[in-house]
């Protein structure tokens, strides 16, 4: 099969396009093949040697979601049939035309989503209901304040939480991206580049601040975090793109019994991704066969182009999902 290698460490020149040996499914397992698959900023930071994959997951083939059909069935599979189109996360390998996942990994896709779209999906949406509600357990009527919205999992976490019932505030820091958060459901739409986000917030909640906030950058947003919080909120940390060590203020996390939650979804055991999966699956895809939650898409790129691709990526300027086609001739 032909798949996205990782030759080394780098930049985007050190994938390559290669013919490898195609996976074989296990008991419980199911051979998928993959049409498309979603671009991740961890794929980055695996290339760039900061994220290396999981046990059990290929070590240099990219790729945490996909979107493909059930081509064959381990021993003993129950939960999919063959030929059925299936969509799910995987610890890598997607980047790939052939990929092995538990059985209880993959979700039916609804009808009516189109390859495209329902590759833009999974983790996006997976990772949003774990931080939201698992994680944070947000309730109807909070306030939620999103960084780095105008990405793939920011546009799921906006609109989960406006589901949800909650005030939906967003920084970003690209302004042309306000306008369009502003209509996935965004209350407060806020240019981080320009305005300083805990001062707008404790303007627009009159000093009580928000009860969730779910960050992408770590140490540099970390005194602004806290100090937009308000009495018993909770702080969920999703990546760490600006920073892995700063100082804390430990008096204002004990004076607001505040919350501060890590979480990353690549690293957990098998039985944990199952139970989300299933949660979303249970929750999450009925909305999107209603057409009440939608992936969002950016931009889409063929296997070939996959460098072009995480250099987009890298560039910042995109909305939503970057999507990877791996079925030949489709794009």
């Amino acid at each position: 099969m032909r798949a996205a290698i990782y030759g080394g460490t780098g930049g985007p020149e050190v994938i390559r396009i290669e013919e490898v040996q195609r996976p074989v499914p296990g008991a419980g397992q199911v051979l998928v093949r993959v049409q498309a698959a979603g671009l991740n900023r961890a794929d980055l930071l695996q290339r760039l040697g900061f994220y290396p994959a999981p046990s059990g997951a290929p070590a240099n083939i990219p790729g945490l979601e996909f979107t493909g059909v059930a081509e064959e069935l381990g021993e003993g599979v129950t939960a999919v049939e063959q030929g059925q189109r299936v969509f799910g996360i995987t610890g890598g390998g997607a980047h790939a035309e052939f990929l092995v996942s538990h059985e209880r990994l993959l979700v039916p896709v609804p009808q009516g989503l189109d390859t495209l779209q329902a590759a833009a999906v999974p983790e996006s949406f997976i990772t949003a209901y774990d931080a939201l509600f698992n994680q944070a357990g947000v309730k109807p009527g909070e306030k939620v304040l999103v960084h780095a919205a105008g990405g793939g999992v920011g546009t799921a976490l906006v609109q989960l939480a406006r589901f949800a019932g909650c005030m939906v505030f967003t920084t970003t820091r690209t302004s042309r991206k306000l306008s369009r958060l502003a209509e996935l459901g965004a209350d407060v739409t806020i240019d981080s580049s320009q305005q300083d986000f805990a001062e707008v917030i404790a303007q627009q909640t009159h000093g009580t601040g928000v009860h969730v906030c779910i960050d992408f950058t770590g140490g540099s947003y970390l005194a602004q975090n806290l100090a937009t919080l308000g009495i018993n909120g909770r702080l969920v940390i999703l990546g760490l793109l600006g920073g892995v060590k700063v100082p804390i203020d430990l008096e204002t996390v004990l004076n607001k019994r505040l919350r501060i939650i890590a979480t990353q979804l690549r690293g957990r055991p098998l039985e944990e991704k199952i139970a989300v999966t299933r949660q979303f699956a249970d929750v999450v895809v009925p909305q999107i066969e209603r057409g009440l939650l939608r992936s969002v898409i950016d931009r889409v790129f063929t296997l070939d182009h996959l460098p072009d691709a995480h250099r987009h990526m890298a560039s910042n300027s995109g909305f939503g999902k970057i999507v990877i086609s791996v079925e030949p001739g489709k794009q």
